[in-house]
Parts: C-alpha cells; sequence; structure tokens
C-alpha cells in the first residue's frame, strides 16, 4: 500500500500547462478555462448549464477530461451533445464526471488503499466511479467498463480540486 501513496504523491506534484497560474485563487470552472486542453469541457459546461453549480461554493471534485479525451469519442458524438435539445443528456455525462467534496489525491489513494485496491466514489449525477491504481497511475473505470487514466492530479481551486484524466467516462 506504500506504493498506493507513493503514486498519488507523484501525481499530486505534476503540472497541466496552463493551470500553474490559475490554481487556488479561481473556482474549478475558472481554472479549466485557463487551460487550452480543456475547451471542449468548458463549452460543454456551458451547454449543460452547469457553469454557474460549479462557481457554486463547493466544494466539488473534478476528473476533467481534456481535448484528447472528448476526441476519443465515436465520431459526431461531442456535436450531438452539445445540441440544445441533449442538454439533460450532457449534463449526466459531465456530473458523472464531478463529486461533491474535495477529493485530493492524498485522500483518494487513502480510499483506494482502505478498499483493498479499490475504492467506489460517488458522482454527483447518482452513479459511481470506481478508482484503482495499476502500473503506477490512478485510474476510473465507470458504468460501461470505460477507463480513464488520471494525468494530472490536485489542481487547486477555491472550491475544491480537479484531476486531469485521458478518457471520457459515460454513465449508464
Amino acid at each position: 500500500m506504500k506504493k498506493i501513496k507513493s503514486v498519488m504523491l507523484a501525481i499530486s506534484f505534476m503540472a497541466v500547462v496552463g493551470f500553474a497560474n490559475a490554481q487556488g485563487a479561481n473556482d474549478v470552472v475558472d481554472v479549466a478555462i485557463s487551460s487550452k486542453d480543456h475547451t471542449t469541457l468548458v463549452a460543454a459546461m456551458k451547454a449543460a448549464g452547469l457553469v454557474e453549480t460549479l462557481k457554486g461554493e463547493g466544494p466539488f471534485t473534478i476528473f476533467a477530461p481534456t481535448n484528447a479525451a472528448f476526441d476519443k469519442l465515436p465520431a459526431g458524438t461531442v456535436e450531438i451533445l452539445l445540441k440544445p435539445e441533449n442538454k439533460s443528456s450532457l449534463a449526466g455525462v459531465l456530473t458523472y464526471h464531478v463529486v461533491a467534496g474535495n477529493i485530493d489525491a492524498a485522500t483518494l489513494g487513502g480510499l483506494i488503499e482502505k478498499g483493498d485496491g479499490k475504492a467506489k466514489v460517488a458522482t454527483i449525477n447518482g452513479q459511481i466511479l470506481e478508482a484503482y491504481v495499476k502500473d503506477g497511475s490512478v485510474y476510473l473505470k465507470d458504468s460501461n467498463g470505460g477507463k480513464a487514466k488520471v494525468t494530472t492530479a490536485d489542481l487547486k481551486a477555491s472550491n475544491g480540486v480537479i484531476h486531469v484524466t485521458d478518457a471520457v467516462s459515460l454513465p449508464k
């Protein structure tokens, strides 16, 4: 279990270009807006009407897929979800990436350790993400068996924390 703590500590020190100056003073939305790697996520938050909620008091933990993560979805998926008539579906996908509370890397590592290598994390859309460590990295498994790797952890915001992922987690 020391390995899990070491991995979480190493991940917590990683940084994403564009986030460094924005952390701490801004809310989770502002931190995402400051990243050139999260323009799709920001556009989706706006289309889903979640900006004001995520600018709220929180705290929130956001597992934030990059633009490249959204690009991995089947062709046309993002465009379809961004249509006004699909606002509810889009909100469901996005809220599957949000957890109420401030779960930093150390806390997540502790939950994984306590759960004998797995931690079930309840998202605000009511479904579960399962966190685990594989080959020295933290992964999330969604309700459909899809996997997302946490590539950067502990991007601090005034109302929570962001962990960057390389895939979009999809709810059932």
